[in-house]
C-alpha cells in the first residue's frame, strides 16, 4: 500500500524544501507545486510535494494516519481518529452522488 505523508515546509528552497512532520524530516522536489512558503502543508510522495493541504486536510491525513497506524497494531477503537466523522452519517462528495432526473440527490 502507498500512503502520502503530510508535511509541513520549515525551510523553502528554490526547487526544493524541507518539510517535517511527526518526527520525520525530508526534503522534497517542489515541482509540482511550485515554492510554497514556511509553514505550508503539503502532500509528500516518494520525495516530492504532490499537492498543498489546507492544515485541516493535514489533520485528518494524519488521523488517519495514526488510526491505520493503530489498527495495524491490534487497537479496535479508532473513533478517537476520526473526531469529525463520529455522531454522523458520511456522505458521499457531490461528484460521486447518483444523478436523478438531471439532479444530483443530497
Amino acid at each position: 500500500m502507498c500512503l502520502g505523508t503530510p508535511m509541513q515546509v520549515v525551510a523553502a528552497l528554490e526547487h526544493h524544501a524541507w518539510c517535517e512532520a511527526d518526527g520525520q524530516r525530508e526534503r522534497l522536489d517542489m515541482a509540482l507545486v511550485g515554492t510554497q512558503p514556511v509553514g505550508t502543508w503539503v502532500l509528500a510522495f516518494q520525495g516530492t510535494a504532490r499537492q498543498v493541504m489546507s492544515e485541516d486536510e493535514a489533520a485528518q491525513a494524519r488521523a488517519g494516519r495514526c488510526a491505520l497506524a493503530a489498527v495495524l497494531g491490534g487497537g479496535r477503537d479508532v473513533d478517537a481518529f476520526f473526531a469529525d466523522l463520529v455522531g454522523r452519517t458520511p456522505e458521499l462528495p457531490e461528484h460521486l452522488r447518483p444523478v436523478t432526473s438531471g439532479k444530483i440527490t443530497p
